[in-house]
């Protein structure tokens, strides 16, 4: 099992699982505001704030692996995690459910390639290709970036720098454990 701490710029699915330290993960996430991000439609309006170690298939907009049961590395630890913050039309809102299954990482990543589909072109961070070098229009353009999964992981991402879903695979003895995220993000249009 692996430690997995969160490096903005890096794997964004390593966020996820500081969960069972909310406090210091909600100091993190401030500084995601900045991160291309989700799932759930942003708040235009208010202020507000999430912080919960609960967050669904829904909350992800991607169905969980048949037979999957939620993975914990420890005990006093929770398996999913939302967080969000917003207020004056800018913000971010982050959904993350880690889950354990039987069957192998190859089993896994196809069906999540298939659920990512919806979402747009899915990109394999695995092995990525070398960046385009080509600005034109890439500000919504989603890229793998400097996102790579552990060793003998695989990472798959989907939608836009605005609305990302990402999902992180790695073989578990004979099974897999994998992360499902969204990640939003959205910024005020309206330049004083």
């Amino acid at each position: 099992m692996s430690n997995t701490t969160f490096v903005p710029g890096r794997s964004l699915v390593r966020l996820c699982f500081l969960s069972s330290l909310l406090g210091p993960l909600a100091a993190s996430a401030l500084s995601l505001l900045s991160q291309p991000c989700l799932a759930q439609e942003p708040e235009k309006e208010g202020a507000g704030v999430i912080i919960s170690g609960k967050a669904t298939a829904q909350d992800v907009g991607l169905p969980i692996y048949p037979n999957s049961i939620p993975h914990k590395d420890n005990p006093d630890e929770s398996s999913a995690a939302r967080l969000g913050l917003w207020g004056g039309g800018s913000g971010f809102k982050l959904a993350v459910v880690k889950m354990e299954t039987a069957n192998s990482p190859e089993k896994v990543a196809a069906f999540y390639k298939k659920a990512l589909a919806r979402y747009g072109k899915v990109l394999d961070c695995t092995n990525p290709a070398p960046a385009a070098t080509d600005k034109e229009d890439s500000s919504k353009t989603l890229t793998c970036g400097d996102d790579k999964p552990e060793k003998g992981g695989m990472l798959f991402k989907a939608g836009t720098t605005e609305k990302q879903h990402i999902v992180n695979i790695h073989p578990n003895g004979q099974g897999s454990l994998y992360e499902l995220v969204a990640l939003g993000n959205w910024a005020n249009d309206n330049k004083k």
